[in-house]
């Protein structure tokens, strides 16, 4: 019996689809190590300056999970990057986010923490802290988010890839983004 090819390709997509911490049940901790983040081919668009090759922002547009999900109906797909841990998601509002903006738009993010396992009583909420240092230097910039995580406008003072340290309620992940520069 043959396979349509359409179905093979399908299903190789669907396969190749189901990585990453959104995959991750919502009963077990995420078990992606905290360690530098993967290689990933640099930007090449002659629109687009280059990312280096050591950014690993993991832009996702599928379903949000169960925990994330407050507040969206339906199939919604929304661009989103998840923390190398998978206990915090950046629902990014704006894309792409951009160092100056110059087009009336902000770079709106809303931040999500997984539930901690195991806790039947909320944790003490105190600031999202995010440390953001760009690959390539080591000076770090400091942003919080009054209230833990939540909504906000997270703007950086140059474009390039930001690693983010992030820290609330006595828990840390990590994650890359992406800012572009402005459209000139």
């Amino acid at each position: 019996m043959s396979v349509p090819r359409r179905v093979l390709l399908v299903s190789v997509l669907l396969l190749a689809g189901c990585s990453g911490p959104a995959a991750v049940p919502d009963t077990t901790p995420a078990t992606v190590p905290d360690t530098t983040p993967a290689t990933v081919p640099a930007t090449t668009s002659a629109t687009e300056p280059a990312v280096p090759a050591a950014c690993a922002e993991r832009l996702e547009t599928g379903r949000l999970p169960d925990w994330a999900d407050a507040g969206f109906s339906g199939d919604t797909r929304v661009r989103h990057v998840f923390g190398t841990r998978g206990d915090i998601v950046a629902i990014l509002f704006a894309y792409p986010l951009v160092h100056a903006r110059d087009d009336g738009a902000n770079n709106k993010i809303l931040w999500v923490a997984r539930p901690e396992t195991g806790r039947s009583d909320p944790a003490r909420r105190t600031p999202l802290v995010i440390t953001a240092t760009r690959v390539g230097t080591d000076t770090p910039v400091v942003r919080e988010v009054d209230g833990g995580p939540g909504p906000s406008i997270v703007d950086l003072p140059a474009a390039g890839c930001w690693r983010l340290r992030l820290d609330w309620s006595g828990r840390t992940d990590t994650m890359d983004l992406v800012y572009r520069p402005a459209s000139r």
